[in-house]
This record gives C-alpha cells, sequence and structure tokens, in this order.
C-alpha cells in the first residue's frame, strides 16, 4: 500500500500532475510544399485587395453590415416605428404616412435600389477573384498531370532498361505516358454532353406524343 508525504493529503494534486492535466495541442511547423502554397494564395488575395479603391471599400463596408442580422433588426424596427403611430391613431401621434403607407413603400423603393447595386459591385469582385483561382487551380492540374505523365514515361523507360525485370508490354501505361490535351477532352465532354441532351429530349418527346 502506498504512502503519501507526512502533511500532504492524498487528494491534492502535485505541481506536475497538475500540469499534465492540462490539454496541451502539438505545434509543429508546416511542411515547405504546404507554407509555399499557402503564400501563394496569401499574396494573391492580398494583390486583390491592394487594387481596390478607397470609395469600393466603403461600399464593401457598407455592404457587409447590410448582410448581418443587426440591420434586419434595425430595419424592422424603424418599420415598425414608422407604421404604429399611422395604424394606432390613439397614441396621440400625427399620422403622416396613413394606410396603405405610400411613403413607406416609396421611401423603401429608394433605399433598395443603391443597396441592390452595391450587393451587385460586391458579388462581381468576388467572382473576379474566384475565376482567379479556378484558373490557378486548372493551371496547377494541368502541370501535376503532365508531370505524372513524365514520371510515368521515366519509370517505363527504366523498367525496359533493367535487364533482371522480364519486358512486356502495357497498354494502359502506354496511353498514360501521353499528357492528355485539354482541348481534345473539351471537346469529347461537350460531345457527351450534347448526345446526352438531344437523347433526353428524344425520350421527353416519346413520352408527350400520344400512342
Amino acid at each position: 500500500m502506498s504512502q503519501t508525504p507526512e502533511g500532504e493529503s492524498p487528494l491534492e494534486e502535485s505541481p506536475l500532475a497538475h500540469h499534465w492535466s492540462k490539454s496541451t495541442i502539438p505545434i509543429a511547423p508546416l511542411p515547405d510544399p504546404i507554407g509555399h502554397n499557402i503564400e501563394a494564395i496569401v499574396a494573391l488575395h492580398t494583390s486583390a485587395e491592394r487594387n481596390v479603391p478607397q470609395h469600393q471599400r466603403i461600399l464593401e463596408a457598407a455592404t457587409t453590415f447590410l448582410g448581418r442580422p443587426a440591420f434586419l433588426y434595425i430595419s424592422s424596427v424603424v418599420v415598425v416605428l414608422w407604421m404604429l403611430p399611422n395604424v394606432v391613431p390613439h397614441l396621440g401621434l400625427p399620422q403622416f404616412d396613413p394606410p396603405p403607407f405610400d411613403l413607406l413603400q416609396l421611401s423603401l423603393g429608394i433605399i433598395s435600389l443603391p443597396m441592390t447595386i452595391a450587393v451587385l459591385i460586391k458579388q462581381d469582385r468576388q467572382e473576379k477573384l474566384a475565376e482567379q483561382r479556378a484558373q490557378l487551380g486548372l493551371q496547377l492540374n494541368l502541370l501535376s498531370e503532365q508531370k505524372i505523365a513524365k514520371m510515368i514515361s521515366l519509370i517505363e523507360e527504366l523498367r525496359r532498361d533493367l535487364p533482371d525485370v522480364k519486358n512486356r508490354y502495357d497498354p494502359e501505361a502506354d496511353v498514360m505516358e501521353q499528357a492528355a490535351d485539354p482541348q481534345m477532352v473539351m471537346d469529347a465532354l461537350e460531345k457527351s454532353l450534347a448526345e446526352e441532351l438531344a437523347e433526353l429530349q428524344k425520350q421527353e418527346s416519346d413520352r408527350e406524343s400520344p400512342n
């Protein structure tokens, strides 16, 4: 049976036990390729943000506020305070816009126009940034595909040169040695989609035609 030192309660934790009881999250440095990729993405966003004029930054900041729940609550309170004296005459407040609230509808229509344009301006910039990221991803994917094809070609060449390895013809590896032509892939995809669409239209017309 283990004994505790004199004057120390068995229920008390030692400083070492208390230290290890805390949850620790190990932090390891990122590998170089991951770090370079993160730096490239950050540089892309930094370059896009650097070219934004100041007036557009102010407009987008206002648009960001419009998309928050606080703006919904504020708008609801304003509309209720606007309609309340016009609906409840017993409050003793002047009815400046009686039902059907023509002045309120006009005000909301005037305000909604610049709000809609501001949202479209922000969406347009975000779509351009997303298109840049998509183009970057496409170029990297094409480059990776070419590298993989080159590696397969080198491995097949090494296999044929090794004297201890039996030489055999691998048609699948022979095809994979050739890098894919993006234009050929796009043409094949468009042709397949057109044929599938034509088949669907033919099936719909056959179902709609009388027996």
